[in-house]
């Protein structure tokens, strides 16, 4: 039993306190960690051609919630010395959820903003909002619907199972979940067996790379970049998934942007959650992915006898990712493909078995707090270079009856520093719905537009590359 599923404790009788819930692993960790200048929030904003009907959407959303009850939680009170942070689960919100603001110039800005700016509290019950926008870009009585996450409490897909839940409820349509796509079976049981290492990538014990610094804003708190791009193509039958070729555009968008600034090639570590919950109406609430790190070596990111990579300096100058031959992208791509399919297979803790000990209830959770804030600073070079969160195909169609199905879908993963920058990725109605969160205090928005022209650029080299049937490359 995973602590999502752990029963709450029952109160019976009047005047009894609530039923309450022991956090889990990660959102203790995450709660030990809050920082009011970044907050841990995750965003949702869900594009419709129409706009729903404000009294049948709050009432649905109502609903949807009570069918999955463990949203609707709060942070209990306690003494400093209790052994563990507890949630208690409420019969119904606390709080208005569903909001309408008015009007008003530059309304999607405003909304991503607040997304990113204001974390619906821990002391409410359920710590979500949902904001219904009108799109002043599009034409007609198109909305954006805006769900803000406090992710202490709550991921993405949890929340989209919830909306999918409201969707059918408002439009009394059918939003099962569509079939996953299925990945050619692993050879061998891998379960159990050490993570798999990059040639090259050296120690786990050695610092990653980290994002360098482009321009940073003096303001606080995250900036996000929205963008649509095609989802790309494979050829039939190839090993790898949409998945490792988003995996390789982000190493290699990170390879080049730090080589453009100066940085010393160093191996990569790229954290990819991995979440094995069913998406239909069982689907557990909460936080409930697995973090496992994908490596990469510096000179599997550098062409064939590029300086400083395989085999010393070829030509006038010293090449870079973007003097990668299709065939070197393509032997890339393999070997991310085995090392993503590896890593999904081990048996482990969502972080680890280090956060299971940090978190075991045995001193005051005050004390446990100052521990995992001492250590998450001196860790800090060890942290991976980045996040990478692919949605994937989003399974359910969203579909609000008169409002519309959803025509756009994008999400974002918060970006706190020493990471400082996210990669998350969602695709609907064979669109590719790209969002680059990153810190302030590392990037501005101006970073981040160049970063998602070399993440547009990689994309597009992972496409297509028809494997060759003799020695050589293409």
């Amino acid at each position: 039993m995973t602590a999502l599923e752990n029963p709450a404790r029952r109160a019976e009788g009047p005047g009894r306190p609530p039923r309450r819930v022991p956090f889990p692993v990660v959102d203790e960790v995450s709660r030990h960690c809050l920082q009011e200048q970044e907050p841990e929030t995750v965003h949702i904003e869900v594009h419709l051609p129409g706009t729903p009907d404000p009294g049948r959407l709050r009432a649905a959303f109502g609903e949807a919630l009570r069918r999955h009850p463990r949203i609707l939680v709060r942070e209990a009170r306690g003494s400093w010395y209790r052994r563990r942070y507890e949630w208690e689960l409420t019969d119904g919100p606390d709080v208005e959820v569903v909001g309408f603001p008015a009007p008003e110039r530059d309304a999607l800005k405003r909304a991503r903003e607040r997304a990113l700016r204001d974390a619906p509290p821990l002391t409410a019950s359920p710590p979500i909002r949902l904001e219904v926008v009108a799109d002043p870009t599009a034409d007609g009585d198109s909305c954006v619907l805006f769900l803000t996450i406090n992710h202490t409490a709550l991921d993405g897909p949890a929340c989209l199972r919830v909306l999918a839940t409201a969707a059918e409820l408002y439009g009394g349509r059918d939003n099962a979940p569509a079939a996953p796509p299925t990945r050619a079976p692993v050879a061998a049981d891998t379960t159990g067996a050490p993570e798999p290492r990059a040639a090259g990538a050296g120690s786990p014990w050695a610092a990653p790379a980290r994002v360098a610094h482009g321009t940073p804003e003096r303001s606080a708190g995250n900036g996000m970049l929205v963008a649509e791009l095609p989802v790309p193509r494979r050829p039939k039958g190839a090993p790898y998934t949409v998945n490792d070729q988003l995996m390789v555009a982000t190493a290699l968008m990170i390879a080049h942007w730090n080589r453009e600034h100066g940085a010393k090639p160093k191996p990569l570590r790229i954290t990819m959650p991995v979440d094995d919950r069913p998406r239909d109406m069982t689907m557990p609430m909460g936080n409930g992915t697995r973090l496992v790190e994908v490596p990469f070596a510096a000179d599997e990111l550098l062409p064939m006898g590029a300086g400083g990579g395989r085999g010393g300096a070829r030509g006038p100058r010293v090449l870079g990712p973007e003097d990668l031959r299709p065939a070197e992208i393509r032997e890339l791509l393999r070997r991310t493909s085995d090392r993503t399919r590896a890593l999904k297979a081990l048996s482990r803790p969502q972080l680890g078995h280090g956060a299971a000990l940090l978190t075991a209830p045995v001193v005051p959770v005050a004390l446990r707090a100052a521990l995992t804030r001492g250590l998450r600073r001196a860790a800090a070079p060890w942290t991976s270079t980045t996040l990478l969160s692919n949605i994937g195909r989003v399974p359910y169609a969203l579909d609000f009856g008169d409002a519309g199905a959803a025509t756009a879908v994008w999400f974002s993963a918060p970006a706190r520093m020493p990471r400082g920058l996210t990669v998350t990725t969602a695709s609907t109605a064979g669109r590719l719905h790209l969002a680059l969160r990153w810190s302030r205090t590392l990037l501005s928005h101006g970073d981040g537009a160049r970063l998602r022209d070399l993440f547009e650029r990689y994309l597009h080299a992972t496409q297509d590359l028809q494997p060759t049937t003799g020695g050589g490359g293409s």
